[in-house]
């Protein structure tokens, strides 16, 4: 037989790991390896076994105190991973927990599985320009969305009748089956078929929204954008999503804003940034020029000697915060100093003269 791994290298942590980090590992580990999701795998059984092993172990302070001091020896007389009971309270709590979302929950989910639910988000998107992104807008936008129907209220059985406890589940919801695997007898839970997950059955739908009790309207609704906000950002509406569950509130809605792309601005966060062409004359000389930004054109002073490619900035002509409207972050312009193309005689002779004054050789 192989020899035992240390169980603190079973479960890849330290040996003074936290209750928390202890179980955080075994979780990754134990969804990784677990029968059920890799069935026919032999060596994912054995380390899974061997995790929970370390775990049942570990989570336990006397245990793992013993564990700590003499090592394996001190469970030599339990029989190994046998002599653990993983149908325990301690180990079926761990179970719970863990694997509530692979089986379905633990006694608590199953007690409220038919108890009111949250109804879903709804997703959806909003195209804007650049400018409105910056200083926010409002837009309008149409989708469809669920809601009760005005003829059963909702209750998706004909008007004059009602809808019957589901007999198969007796109103929960939920079908509850046990069976016995490697460690002992384990239950799964999954929505009754014949309800499905309702708990009820409608004999005789209702004609308008055939027994859903949602009819689905097409709804324009305005959507406020706030300033400074970034392309793939999403506004939240409340209660604007899918119909809750048994009475549970109605989830929300989510907008994605995309952003236009600006021919002239770039922006990293809360910054713009922007390339302006400049003579060289005024690069040389120094001058006045006019930079285009976001709240319009501003005059700015270009210092003597300027080299190309010089970067100035704008302090606060950047975008908003969106958590504070009042701070803004700045505006960065590269200088590029622009050779022209085309020149008239007169400029010709005048830039040979300044060749000529400087020592340089031209055509």
């Amino acid at each position: 037989m192989a020899e035992k791994r240390d169980y603190y290298e079973v479960l890849g942590v330290g040996k003074n790991a936290s209750d928390d980090e202890l179980k955080k590992a075994y979780r990754k580990l134990a969804k990784k390896y677990h029968p059920d999701m890799n069935p026919g795998d032999q060596d994912a059984a054995e380390k899974f076994k061997e995790a929970s092993e370390a775990y049942s172990v570990l989570s336990d302070h006397d245990k793992r105190a013993q564990y700590d001091q003499f090592g394996h020896a001190a469970f030599e007389q339990g029989g190994g991973f046998g002599g653990f009971d993983f149908n325990s309270a301690n180990m079926g709590d761990i179970f719970g927990d863990i694997f509530g979302d692979l089986f379905g929950g633990g006694a608590s989910s199953r007690r409220n599985s038919n108890g009111p639910m949250r109804g879903a988000n709804v997703r959806t998107s909003v195209n804007i320009t650049f400018e409105e992104a910056v200083f926010g807008c409002t837009k309008q936008i149409e989708l469809n969305l669920r809601e009760p129907c005005p003829t059963c209220s909702g209750s998706g059985a004909k008007p004059g009748t009602t809808p019957q406890t589901c007999s198969k589940c007796r109103g929960t919801g939920r079908i509850v089956t046990t069976q016995r695997s490697i460690f002992g007898m384990m239950q799964t839970e999954n929505v009754c078929p014949d309800c499905r997950g309702s708990g009820k059955i409608i004999k005789e739908k209702c004609p308008d929204c055939r027994g859903t009790g949602y009819i689905t309207r097409r709804t324009k609704l305005n959507v406020d954008i706030v300033a400074g906000i970034d392309n793939g950002m999403s506004v939240r509406i409340r209660d604007k999503g899918e119909p809750g569950v048994n009475g549970g509130p109605r989830g929300d809605l989510l907008v994605e804003v995309r952003v236009a792309r600006h021919p002239v601005f770039m922006r990293d966060d809360m910054d713009i940034y922007s390339t302006v062409p400049i003579s060289f004359p005024v690069a040389a000389l120094g001058g006045k020029i006019r930079i285009k930004t976001v709240d319009g054109e501003v005059e700015y002073d270009v210092k003597a000697g300027t080299q190309t490619d010089t970067r100035i900035r704008l302090k606060g002509k950047g975008v908003p915060s969106v958590h504070d409207k009042n701070r803004r972050g700045d505006h960065y312009v590269t200088l590029v100093v622009q050779v022209p193309t085309k020149l008239s005689r007169e400029q010709k002779q005048t830039l040979k003269a300044y060749a000529k004054a400087s020592g340089d050789e031209v055509k």
